[in-house]
């Protein structure tokens, strides 16, 4: 008997050991670390996710495109006419497809057919293919909730007629989905442009936002869910990213690719992977937000949640949105309350808000999370999350959640929104900016006898982005402070760096220097970047930048290795890979963006900057047919040219700008100092071929576009100098002497013209 039970031990010892060396094997047979995952598509996900699935039907992310088809479309295309800025479009059906008569690219009133639909609420857009590939999205859109049609007109431009050559008309770039809107209305986008024939090939794996959108390709999760392993994959875990992970970055940031405002540097990112090795966040720049981080351009959530308290605190996206419903997991106060659970309702009752309960100011996300509409009828919520500050409406002009709502009670024809008011305001009418700073000035004593003084707590960083922005004398002091307070959000430190970088005194550039070490990779880019106009010689710039090329995020170490590109020689010998290996990926960021003409202008940037001036002369002139609009490539292209003694095609390019500028689509405060410096380089390219009349009047007319130019009229000093006209040279150094006192060169222009004076004069 003890002899057959040492037998059963023996044999159970020898059966648990091959069990654990079978398991031992399960576990170290994993896939290979570099596989790629491909998409599978939302039927095979279906397999095992039914709810999940169910749940996402009838979404906003299921409808954000479909076909133009009856059960799609949504407006009426019943032979219904609309009317904006004496324009006409007419929207009808024949032959069981619907069609929009607009004005086309040439100007024209045209039949398009519409192929695709976007959105379901408040509004659906409708999409035209061209023959090249290109998907362009009209402006005529469809009201869901008032049932009607309106046109979509750009937000600075309401009153004013869209050209076909203008950017924003909508069979331009701006309005391009294979670029602008494709990747986040669809799953798997692959853009597909072919810069030789000027055509797209643009594919998705799915027309809507579906799973693999936010979860990732699911091909290695099938295949390992489906395997007779007993474990996930030691390399990939269950094959997709942890998006429910401790940490919050993975969900905010597979959220934030399309719900932020960026642009990308570099293509192909997938749920799971840095979001700064693909695209770059708009910082808090003036056109985008107020000066508190407020919401004012379309910004898209993500730059306004970085700023929030609740970001710092660790909540995510799905504390308060389902991922599979979109819809808020609460209604009402709830979607605070869910979790700001304090001893007798400290927040959810009048002794907090003052207000009736049921109000609209006793709502949480009325007073925290106030709205602003963007595309004439959509509502977006800003989610920053912050306490309102009447008081900083009073001192800086921001917008604040209370004079918000005690605006309605403001009879006005002219104003549907708080916005318009604002609008009006800044348009320089009287009546609305005194109505809106009387009922700031009343929210901000309710505000304080209510909650105290806020001013006596932390400064906001309102207070430095102000000042930075309007040029005050004590900017830099106050984005000094801002920057050392590590408490302040990374997204407007980066913003402070960046101000910063605009004032090149030597200390701030110290301060942009010390940036470079900050742990904040968004910080350290912004700090590289924002050493590109500080004048520092290339040993300091190489000095200063080297560190940050084997950077582990992509955007520090290709905006480093873009700076540098022009001192590359100051960079050490081994670190030149490092440089090359930075520089070819900010390349193929740019390559995969040749579609745009800033992506081929950024390409004769750098080529220019490597000294490539054939390659330079080549990306300047694609620029120029992606967008002849563009000034900056075509004064660049002029520079290359007079470089090269090429004066005539120099000179076609600023003849070109000179007549164009005066009526180009631009920001008008860019108009004329543009215009200036095309008449001057125009006027010195003629010079050099002795067009002197010609050349005179380009140079005078610079100098009277920009008179506080100092090189503008240096130039023209120097012209009346080496043309034999030394009164007019010496009138134009006197001048320059008294508008510019410190600058040696007005010294030595009326010294030498008095020394050329004839004898006795």
């Amino acid at each position: 008997m003890t002899r057959l039970l040492r037998r059963l031990c023996l044999f159970g010892l020898l059966f648990a050991a091959l069990a654990a060396l079978a398991v031992a094997a399960d576990w170290w047979i994993a896939a290979p670390e570099d596989i790629q995952p491909t998409y599978v598509g939302r039927e095979t996900c279906a397999a095992c996710h039914q709810q999940q699935i169910d749940q996402w039907q009838g979404s906003h992310h299921d409808l954000a495109m479909d076909l133009a088809t009856p059960e799609t479309v949504l407006g009426d295309f019943q032979d219904q006419q609309l009317t904006y800025l004496g324009h006409t479009s007419r929207m009808f059906r024949r032959d069981g497809h619907y069609f929009v008569n607009t004005e086309g690219p040439d100007g024209q009133l045209q039949d398009f057919e519409v192929k695709y639909v976007f959105g379901v609420d408040p509004l659906q857009q409708y999409l035209v293919e061209f023959d090249d590939g290109r998907v362009q999205v009209l402006r005529e859109c469809w009201d869901t909730q008032a049932g009607r049609w309106f046109y979509q007109f750009p937000p600075d431009l309401r009153d004013e007629r869209l050209r076909p050559d203008d950017p924003l008309h909508w069979t331009r770039h701006l309005s391009n989905w294979n670029h602008m809107c494709a990747k986040c209305h669809s799953t798997g986008v692959e853009k597909n442009y072919n810069p030789h024939t000027n055509r797209f090939d643009t594919q998705f794996t799915e027309i809507d936002v579906s799973c693999e959108t936010c979860h990732g390709p699911g091909s290695l999760h099938v295949q390992l869910a489906t395997s007779k392993s007993l474990f996930w994959d030691r390399h990939h875990g269950y094959g997709l990213p942890r998006l429910k992970a401790d940490d919050t970055k993975t969900e905010i940031e597979s959220c934030a690719l399309c719900h932020s405002r960026h642009r990308q540097i570099y293509p192909g990112w997938r749920p799971g992977q840095e979001l700064l090795d693909y695209l770059a966040p708009s910082l808090l720049e003036e056109q985008l937000y107020y000066a508190d981080g407020q919401i004012l351009d379309e910004v898209y959530v993500y730059g306004s949640f970085l700023q929030s308290k609740m970001h710092a605190k660790g909540v995510r996206c799905t504390d308060c949105h389902d991922p599979h419903t979109a819809r808020l997991k609460h209604q009402g106060n709830q979607v605070c309350t869910s979790c700001h659970q304090h001893p007798a309702g400290k927040y959810d009752v009048p002794a907090h808000h003052h207000h009736p309960v049921g109000s609209r100011g006793a709502s949480c996300v009325e007073c925290h999370m106030p709205s602003r509409h963007y595309m004439i009828v959509d509502p977006r919520r800003d989610h920053s999350l912050r306490v309102p500050r009447p008081d900083l409406s009073v001192q800086l002009g921001t917008p604040n959640a209370c004079t918000a709502c005690h605006l309605d009670s403001s009879q006005s024809d002219e104003h549907e929104h708080y916005q318009d008011w604002l609008a009006a305001a800044g348009r320089g009418d009287a009546a609305a900016a005194a109505e809106v700073e009387r009922v700031d000035r009343w929210c901000a004593d309710a505000f304080q006898r209510w909650y105290g003084d806020p001013a006596q707590g932390k400064p906001h960083f309102a207070h430095a982005l102000a000042a930075a922005r309007t040029g005050k004398p004590e900017a830099e002091e106050l984005l000094t402070r801002q920057l050392r307070d590590r408490e302040t959000p990374g997204i407007v430190r980066a913003t402070v760096v960046a101000q910063l970088a605009g004032l090149t005194t030597s200390s701030s550039q110290g301060l942009v220097v010390e940036a470079l070490d900050d742990p904040d990779p968004l910080i350290r880019a912004t700090a590289a970047a924002g050493l590109q106009a500080s004048g520092l010689p290339g040993e300091e710039l190489a000095r200063a930048l080297t560190p940050l090329l084997d950077d582990p995020v992509r955007l520090v170490r290709t905006e480093a290795a873009r700076v540098l590109a022009g001192a590359g020689q100051h960079v050490p010998a081994d670190r030149q890979p490092d440089l090359l290996a930075a520089l070819d990926e900010y390349r193929r960021g740019q390559l995969a963006d040749r579609d745009q003409a800033a992506a081929e202008m950024n390409l004769g940037n750098l080529a220019e900057d490597l000294g490539q001036t054939r390659q330079a002369i080549d990306h300047y002139q694609r620029t120029l047919k992606r967008d002849e609009h563009l000034a900056t490539a075509r004064f660049n292209l002029g520079l290359l040219y007079t470089r090269q003694a090429a004066y005539d095609l120099a000179a076609e390019q600023y003849r070109h700008l000179v007549a164009a500028l005066p009526t180009a689509p631009i920001l008008e405060g860019e108009r004329q100092p543009l215009l200036a410096l095309a008449h001057h380089r125009l006027g010195l390219v003629l010079a050099m071929t002795e067009k002197l009349a010609e050349a005179e009047a380009n140079l005078q007319e610079a100098h009277q576009l920009q008179p506080d130019h100092f090189d503008f009229l240096y130039a023209l000093g120097v012209f009346y100098l080496q043309t034999g006209r030394w009164d007019q040279a010496t009138a134009c150094a006197r001048q320059l002497q008294e508008q510019f006192p410190h600058d040696p060169r007005a010294d030595v222009l009326l010294r030498d013209a008095l020394s050329r004076q004839p004898p006795g004069k």
